[in-house]
């Protein structure tokens, strides 16, 4: 676990680059400036080869195909290099530009399934692949490595250029040859030694062979001096299997991060045992309730039962407001206005120890509204498109968000601002918290607002985060409780410094209290210190 505070940014190289992005989109330039925001970790989703609708366009979905329909584990996407056949050369140039500009690299790791046409070329000898070796006439058996039912494969469209004969489950545990477009129909589902149809039995000894090409597969990347697997859908896998891999994984490379993509609270502090994982999805908790404060009216206090519902385990979480999974923040079917999700990101990147991360075009307020695919304020993922905020900032390969417009140039430098604060901060990265709600309960517009405290021995900072557009007047008050938790001693009066914003000092009063004039969706970070 890092000492630093993890900030990741997202970004698929499909669209980085325009509607056919490449890896060398990706220049010095560019890493330089996506480097400046204040991330750590770049997340490159979408790098491992997948299918695409080249030979069955009934069994992909889009115009370029699932990213999470993984075609070769051994190879990356011909598509995103200039020069397909040195393509593997290509994505390693980018791993090197990206740490020699202070980065670190994470890429997807799909452990639950394969695209339904899976075949590697670029697999190490001796490899075999998924399903060689399977006996299909057994609907389960631990030593196959798929799923199969009785009748042949009909994708959704109805085509029957592409057999499957017979048919295999489908990759969301879909036991039916009839997969429905809402299915994930593009994929298989691998056998991890779970008999799914039958109370999920499990055949664990000897240990099952996908486990085995997975173990493989993820030191094959290891190898390539990968920084972290963004593993997706962990939950559908047994817990068991991470339990095995992962420490085989971080003995080759202790520094090495897995974040799981998970949504089921209850199974959190058991993916985090033993170590499997280092940081979990946290959507259910902090994002569905930073979402409902921004637009349903619920009350800010809220977000208290998000840090106790994760209590001893928050430095393990991931936070966000946007991935690819979900709307952008500044659509219509969000908050409209991105500059309204500025006090959640404080909330989401400061309130515990654990990782956070942006989705490209988030810090120039992509709306998902224009680009070809997408729709419902989600950028498409499986199609060519482009975001395009993006490209204003790209500016033509010059970087320099010259074809922004004035507030998206001033979204971008107020996220900057933010993480960098975030990044440099010991009292955010390993401080303690302290939650300042209750103190202030009943007092005029607190249900718009979180307040809350970081601490460590050297340094004290005040979280103020107000959902609301109405000029309000904050009464702030810090018990004397959190002073004597922070080691201060009572009734003196102290200065508090605005790290993020350009205004003057604010004193805190011999009787802990402070008064705060704030709008228009108002965030800032103050430092306390002796007057």
């Amino acid at each position: 676990m890092s000492e630093k505070k993890i900030i990741i940014y997202q970004v698929m190289p499909r669209w980085f680059g325009g509607e056919a992005g490449k890896f060398n989109d990706f220049t010095e330039k560019a890493l330089h400036e996506i480097a400046a925001l204040g991330i750590t970790h770049v997340w490159y989703t979408g790098i491992i080869a997948h299918a695409t609708p080249a030979a069955f366009p009934e069994i992909v979905k889009g115009s370029a195909g699932s990213p999470y329909a993984v075609a070769d584990y051994y190879d990356v996407a011909a598509s995103l290099a200039s020069k397909p056949e040195v393509r593997m050369s290509e994505f390693e140039a980018l791993l090197r530009r990206t740490r020699q500009a202070g980065m670190q690299v994470i890429i997807d790791f799909v452990p639950n399934h394969v695209a339904r046409a899976y075949h590697s070329e670029e697999k190490p000898y001796g490899v075999r692949d998924f399903g060689d070796g399977d006996d299909p006439t057994k609907q389960f058996s631990p030593e196959n490595d798929f799923y199969y039912l009785t009748d042949d494969f009909v994708p959704p469209a109805g085509t029957q250029r592409y057999t499957e004969q017979p048919a295999r489950a489908t990759g969301n545990d879909c036991f039916t040859a009839h997969p429905s477009a809402n299915d994930w129909y593009d994929t298989v589902k691998l056998n991890y030694g779970v008999d799914v149809q039958h109370g999920c039995a499990t055949h664990f000894s000897p240990i099952p062979g996908v486990w085995k090409k997975m173990r493989d597969v993820l030191l094959f990347w290891a190898a390539k001096d990968i920084d972290g697997f963004r593993c997706d859908m962990a939950e559908m896998v047994s817990s068991a299997f991470w339990n095995w891999v992962v420490p085989q994984v971080k003995a080759v490379n202790p520094d090495i991060i897995f974040i799981a993509e998970i949504y089921n609270p209850d199974a959190y502090r058991n993916y985090l045992s033993d170590g499997k994982f280092d940081y979990l999805y946290d959507k259910v908790g902090l994002y569905d309730t930073l979402r409902g404060v921004i637009c349903c009216g619920q009350p800010s206090s809220a977000i208290t039962r998000c840090w106790q519902c994760v209590e001893g385990i928050g430095r393990n979480m991931l936070h966000f407001l946007e991935n690819h999974d979900e709307q952008r923040i500044a659509s219509r079917f969000f908050a409209g206005d991105a500059h309204k999700a500025l006090p959640a990101m404080l909330v989401s990147a400061a309130m515990n120890q654990g990782a956070v991360m942006i989705y490209a075009g988030q810090e120039v307020g992509e709306t998902a509204d224009d680009a070809a695919g997408s729709e419902n304020g989600r950028t498409s993922i499986f199609d060519y498109t482009n975001v395009p905020t993006l490209q204003q900032w790209r500016n033509g390969g010059r970087f320099d968000g010259g074809r922004l417009h004035p507030a998206q140039k001033q979204l971008r430098s107020d996220y900057s601002t933010l993480l960098n604060v975030v990044r440099q901060s010991d009292a955010i990265a390993q401080g303690a918290f302290y939650d300042l709600m209750w103190a202030n309960a009943g007092r005029p517009f607190m249900e718009r607002c979180y307040l809350f405290l970081r601490h460590t021995t050297h340094e004290i900072l005040l979280f103020v985060s107000y959902f609301d557009a109405p000029e309000a007047e904050l009464r702030i008050h810090i018990p004397a409780h959190a002073l004597d938790t922070m080691g201060l001693p009572r009734g003196k009066s102290r200065l508090l410094t605005p790290l993020l914003h350009h205004t003057t000092p604010v004193e805190l009063s011999v009787d802990s209290e402070i008064t705060l004039t704030v709008k228009d969706f108002a965030y800032e970070i103050f430092r306390l210190s002796e007057k």
